[in-house]
């Protein structure tokens, strides 16, 4: 594959301002990708486990025009379309952004988000189907991930690409904030009110990133065609071996961080309010350890990482499936959890950049945090199919501690030889 040379002018402030704006991007681009989450539980009360006041006064924020509550599985669907098509959309985006740049692509989706962020917040809450349908374009603020891995991978040496990647993927936390703020907005100020502030910052943070992210310098544009590139990639082992680390990785933290709220308010009978502050708990602390977990990676090796965190992963959920009281050992249990998944998504990616060529690390990334975002979109529905069936969550529980242990036993094999192998041929060509 020939590549040319990105021209450019020199860039005044150098990586760590790079590092620090795309990373306020991806917050306030999650931030608006999951707006819809904390919803979920308001949308759809549950009327068995609330007196008749408490149910008619939480039916007052319904915005629909039936006044109808919305079914278990209706707002699973609700608060997960945005997370499928954020992850199938990091595919072409990350290709995109090997071919045009994260000065160019980074701004333009953040403008774009701003469409269905306002039409959410103004046409589509009188109807279930058009909150779907603008849920699909809202999906478009999380392929920002696909756009800042590489563009920060490129802006850092080797030894501080986990680290780097890692701080990024901090900016996961708008999630947090989201969770924090929307009910109570919602409520307070109008439903219209947390979406137009969202859609402000947007519009803010497409003018700045315009003026102050550039590429990094050398970096080569791909000449090959989008489609030739997508499958070469495909073809990487590391794209697949690393997908399915994310998958459990990334998309259990974003299976927790969107179903959470619906799993405290049905299995522990909390209000929304209390489901959805707990949930930016678990969201905070994932956060927290998404840079230690690309940072360790730097010091002592990606593979020694993930498989520190998927063997928590997998005892913590077995824990969990029994429905542990969260005034006991139930809360430190999910914290944990937490912790496991949030260290393992920035380990993933310090693996990444171990064994990728840095023109592919965005064709790469795409793949994987389509992959990664996916496994966040199966197990919320899953969890309410089988909630509707049992009215237990222990099954979907021992189903992540399965995957997380199977998860294990790769990383340990497959991955570990992967990893040596482009250590190796990295040594003999130096």
């Amino acid at each position: 594959m020939t590549a040319t040379p990105h021209q450019q002018r020199p860039v005044p402030g150098g990586p760590w301002l790079q590092l620090v704006t795309v990373t306020i991007g991806f917050a306030i681009n999650f931030w608006a990708w999951a707006l819809v989450s904390p919803l979920g539980p308001l949308f759809s009360p549950d009327k068995e486990q609330l007196p008749a006041a408490a149910y008619d006064k939480q039916l007052s924020y319904l915005p629909f025009s039936d006044g109808q509550p919305l079914s278990a599985s209706q707002a699973s669907l609700m608060v997960a379309v945005p997370v499928v098509v954020g992850s199938i959309g990091r595919i072409p985006v990350g290709a995109l952004t090997d071919k045009y740049g994260g000065r160019a692509m980074f701004p333009l989706v953040s403008a774009i988000t701003i469409i269905p962020v306002l039409a959410i917040g103004f046409f589509a809450l009188n109807s279930f189907v058009a909150l779907l349908i603008f849920g699909v374009l809202l999906g478009i603020g999380g392929t920002t991930f696909a756009i800042g891995v590489p563009f920060v991978n490129a802006w850092f040496p080797p030894e501080q690409r986990g680290m780097a990647v890692g701080v990024f993927g901090a900016g996961m936390g708008g999630t947090a904030i989201s969770a924090l703020t929307t009910v109570a907005i919602f409520k307070s100020a109008g439903q219209s009110v947390p979406f137009v502030i969202v859609a402000i910052a947007l519009a803010v943070y497409a003018v700045v990133a315009w003026f102050v992210l550039r590429d990094a310098p050398g970096r080569v544009a791909p000449s090959a065609p989008l489609v030739q590139r997508l499958v070469a990639t495909a073809k990487l082992p590391i794209t697949w071996q690393a997908g399915v680390l994310y998958t459990v990785g990334f998309g259990g933290y974003v299976a927790f961080s969107v179903f959470l709220p619906l799993y405290l308010k049905n299995a522990y009978a909390l209000s929304a309010a209390d489901a959805a502050n707990k949930m930016a708990g678990f969201v905070v602390i994932a956060v927290i350890m998404r840079p230690v977990g690309g940072t360790l990676a730097d010091k002592i090796g990606s593979v020694r990482v993930l498989a520190a965190c998927f063997a928590l992963v997998a005892v913590c959920a077995a824990i969990a499936a029994g429905e542990p009281p969260l005034r006991g050992f139930g809360t430190p249990v999910f914290l944990v959890m937490a912790a496991a998944l949030g260290a393992a998504s920035g380990a993933t990616f310090a693996l990444i950049a171990e064994a990728t060529d840095p023109a592919r690390v965005g064709g790469v990334t795409g793949l994987v945090g389509a992959a990664g975002g996916l496994g966040g979109f199966v197990p919320p529905l899953v969890m309410a199919y089988i909630y509707s069936e049992t009215s237990s969550y222990a099954v979907g529980m021992w189903l992540l501690a399965i995957c997380s242990a199977l998860t294990l036993l790769l990383t340990l094999t497959v991955v570990r030889r992967t990893a040596l192998t482009r250590s190796t041929a990295q040594e003999v060509s130096a």
